[in-house]
């Protein structure tokens, strides 16, 4: 088999691992080497520094020992199969990077053979890289659960980020999915790398997980309860959400042809946004009584609506995190509040000027001590009109960053 033929088949079954975003990269630059050090990121998205830069996103086989219901690859479907060498894989990212068509790799892989055999070649892959062709560029390597920890510890000291995908989350779905893994394998090589972090300060490793939604029944209140416990435990850089698409003809999961869902992946990566930049509990955005998210509205307005109570706000003398909360103000927003505020109090006139939205947020403030709306107005009337502000088109992609669609995201 080519090389062509292998890049073709080992790219397409790498396409449903979503958990390869970039932290940045810390490696010192070594004189002499190729390779950008830079703050780098993954395909055609922008690095920190506005950079829109690529990442060559392959697995290194697709063989896999594992007989996991969800997956493409599992040892029980019949699809074409392939495996690299470490020498193909080190000649490729060299290759590509010199042509610049990437700044960087993420390597991930079935289990062939045995987990340490995987290691071994993944491990081998990058001395390559990084002993061989010098190669200074951003690494994210999957780490193999059931590994041995010398493997992969060794392989820490490679790499710019490392993750382990944790898929499902309850130890019962993993049990009845993926009878392979369990909760503790897949998080062994996570805790090696967060005490490796402590213990290396100088070298910090990126950690990353994703979590499968919508194959198993779990609510939305035990996903983020959980993705709430890895951030504080293992040091994750992020969770990733990935809504289940059905690829497998398999008793469990959704049938084929069910659409994935996707609105519901959106909400939580926002809910997970507001646990992770805006001081909120998971438990204040879901709770037992309402334990998946509103797909109506984004997860602070839904929080605010059932909040009333607490509203409204002046905005020249709330705090920065009582302003984080308020619908319609985001990070940058608030910023420039807190800044202009210091000179003289504002207006609404001021906030227009400053670009700030006051589609939504006029139902929950006071400027200068003056309401923006009819505060008699109760939850359903807020509400009614809050759903009736312009929604984007049907086929566009919500994103977490445009404020202009308030319905689907906007600052949150």
């Amino acid at each position: 088999m080519t090389i062509d033929e292998k890049l073709t088949i080992l790219t397409d079954s790498a396409k449903y691992d979503v958990s390869c975003s970039s932290s940045g990269s810390v490696r010192t630059l070594d004189f002499g080497g190729v390779g950008s050090v830079a703050n780098g990121g993954i395909c055609h998205a922008y690095s920190a520094d506005g950079r829109c830069i690529s990442l060559l996103k392959i697995l290194f086989t697709n063989y896999c020992i594992y007989d996991c219901a969800y997956c493409v690859n599992r040892i029980g479907n019949d699809i074409r199969r392939a495996a690299f060498t470490p020498e193909e894989v080190a000649g490729l990212t060299i290759n590509f990077y010199r042509r610049n068509m990437i700044e960087g790799l993420f390597l991930s892989s079935g289990i062939i053979s045995s987990e340490d055999h995987t290691m071994r070649l993944i491990l081998k892959t990058l001395r390559l890289l990084r002993h061989t062709y010098r190669f200074n560029g951003y690494i994210h390597v999957k780490l193999i659960p059931g590994a041995s920890e010398d493997l992969i510890i060794e392989t820490l000291t490679l790499a710019d980020r490392v993750s382990s995908n944790i898929e499902l989350p309850s130890s019962q779905s993993l049990a009845l999915l993926a009878p392979d893994k369990t909760r503790e394998k897949v998080l062994q090589p996570l805790t090696m790398a967060k005490n490796y972090s402590l213990e290396h300060q100088k070298h910090p490793i990126g950690m990353s997980t994703q979590l499968i939604i919508g194959a198993t029944p779990e609510s939305d209140l035990e996903i983020l309860r959980l993705s709430t416990s890895l951030y504080k435990k293992t040091m994750l850089k992020r969770v990733y959400y990935s809504a289940y698409i059905p690829i497998n003809n398999v008793k469990n999961l959704p049938s084929l042809g069910t659409p994935p869902p996707l609105l519901r992946e959106h909400r939580l990566y926002q809910a997970d946004w507001l646990i992770r930049f805006y001081g909120f509990g998971y438990n204040e955005i879901v709770d037992e009584a309402a334990p998946n998210l509103d797909e109506r509205f984004d997860p602070k307005l839904s929080w605010a609506l059932r909040n009333l109570h607490l509203f409204p706000i002046e905005i020249n003398t709330a705090d920065r995190e009582t302003l984080l909360r308020i619908p319609g103000l985001g990070v940058r927003g608030v910023d420039k509040i807190l800044k202009a505020r210091r000179f003289r109090p504002l207006n609404v006139y001021d906030l227009e000027t400053m670009k700030i939205s006051l589609k939504r947020l006029r139902y929950f403030v006071t400027v200068g001590g003056k309401l923006l709306i009819d505060r008699s107005m109760d939850y359903q009337q807020i509400q009614t009109e809050l759903l009736s502000l312009p929604k984007p088109p049907p086929s566009a992609q919500p994103t977490l960053f445009e404020y202009f669609y308030p319905t689907v995201m906007g600052e949150l």
